[in-house]
């Protein structure tokens, strides 16, 4: 696997509350794909391999792939927003940088930041990836 993400990297802390940790846009577990409305990221078990919370309340280690349309069960993806607004997902995690893969097929490395964003050009920070977070209240509810 190498080395592992940091802790830190994974997690976006604010206040009031406890941390946010990065959004799961999409997952499939059973016959299609879920939109992650409440899924993200919990631990990291391999170089593409993650422990991932999702809507149901349940965890299952579930691959990172970079399609839009998920075909493959045990699979997720982690949307990215880039800097000029081209929607990507993200191929692998690094500690500070991502690898990337546009719809179109465009791959590239960027580092990323986590924000609670709505929209794809809310609150982005020039030259890096923004990936989607869920935030949570001191009592381990989701905001």
């Amino acid at each position: 696997m190498g080395r592992p993400i940091k802790k830190q990297r994974m997690l976006s802390n604010f206040t009031p509350g406890g941390d946010a940790t990065i959004a799961v846009s999409n997952f499939r577990t059973g016959g299609s794909n879920v939109v992650g409305t409440r899924a993200y990221i919990v631990a990291q078990r391999g170089s593409r391999s993650f422990k991932v919370h999702l809507n149901d309340s349940s965890e299952a280690v579930m691959q990172l792939v970079t399609a839009g349309t998920l075909s493959v069960n045990q699979t997720f993806n982690v949307q990215v927003i880039l800097d000029d607004s081209t929607v990507a997902y993200v191929e692998k995690f690094y500690n500070n940088t991502i690898h990337y893969v546009t719809a179109g097929g465009t791959t590239g490395h960027v580092p990323y930041s986590l924000l609670n964003v709505e929209a794809d050009d809310e609150g982005k920070v020039t030259g890096k990836g923004n990936i989607d977070i869920r935030k949570f209240k001191a009592d381990g509810s989701q905001f």
